[in-house]
């Protein structure tokens, strides 16, 4: 089954409170659109329920000597109400803007019940 309209605008939600919590260290708006059995998987740890995702996120903060920035792709409809979306970083050292480095990710989320069940992050390329 494919995304339904509500689904990719969830999902579109989800993505800029990502962008958000990247640059910001502020999750406020990535949790209304967790269920609260939602399965967060990253290539160092995975976390079950949004208590776990909530207190036990710590790797999501932005680096404080470096400035980020993003290219971010369209959702691509995986089916079965699955969507990824590719991320392209760039980092650069505050003040200077002197580049530091830059990686590929992809997000991948499953969705239920208007709500995100299940996110996955892994480096690319």
């Amino acid at each position: 089954m494919t995304m339904q309209p509500g689904e990719l605008e969830l999902a579109t939600r989800f993505r800029n409170g990502l962008e958000h919590a990247a640059r910001t260290g502020d999750w406020t708006e990535v949790y209304p659109c967790l269920a609260d059995d939602v399965e967060w998987v990253t290539p160092k740890r995975t976390l079950v329920g949004i208590d776990e995702v909530e207190h036990d996120l710590i790797w999501g903060t932005p680096p404080e000597h470096l400035d980020q920035e993003f290219r971010l792709g369209d959702w691509v409809d995986l089916g079965d109400r699955r969507a990824a979306v590719d991320v392209h970083q760039v980092f650069r050292v505050k003040g200077s803007g002197d580049f530091a480095y830059e990686r590929d990710l992809r997000i991948e989320i499953a969705i239920r019940d208007g709500e995100i069940v299940r996110y996955e992050i892994r480096a690319v390329g």
